[in-house]
């Protein structure tokens, strides 16, 4: 997509390779790429990656909150991985780390066991 999005379906899973900065305009583009995916494959894991970010605002936790009750709804999960200190911040003062789990990297949150 146009935003900087990366997105990979491996088996089950959907990989979303956030991009350097979310806000409104990117977080509309992030849902729309996702439900597209979505369509065309049946997902029971969606993993977003944040190596790539370093600024994402209060529209980038409503994508997540929603990615997750999506997730919740078809009995899968949503786990963050790649984060850095900034976005870190950011997600601890939302509360979402309280409800996604969060992995070092990629390959982790690929292998991720409740």
């Amino acid at each position: 997509m146009q935003c900087g999005t990366n997105y990979e379906v491996d088996q089950f899973c959907l990989v979303v390779e956030v991009p350097e900065e979310v806000d409104h305009h990117v977080s509309c583009q992030i849902k729309e790429g996702i439900e597209q995916k979505m369509e065309k494959h049946y997902i029971r894991r969606m993993i977003f990656d944040f190596s790539r970010t370093h600024f994402m605002d209060s529209s980038g936790i409503g994508v997540l909150l929603g990615r997750y009750k999506e997730m919740k709804g078809r009995g899968g999960d949503l786990i963050l991985c790649g984060v850095n200190e900034t976005i870190g911040r950011v997600l601890r003062m939302s509360g979402i780390l309280g409800l996604m789990p969060l992995c070092p990297d990629r390959q982790t949150a690929k292998e991720y066991h409740e």
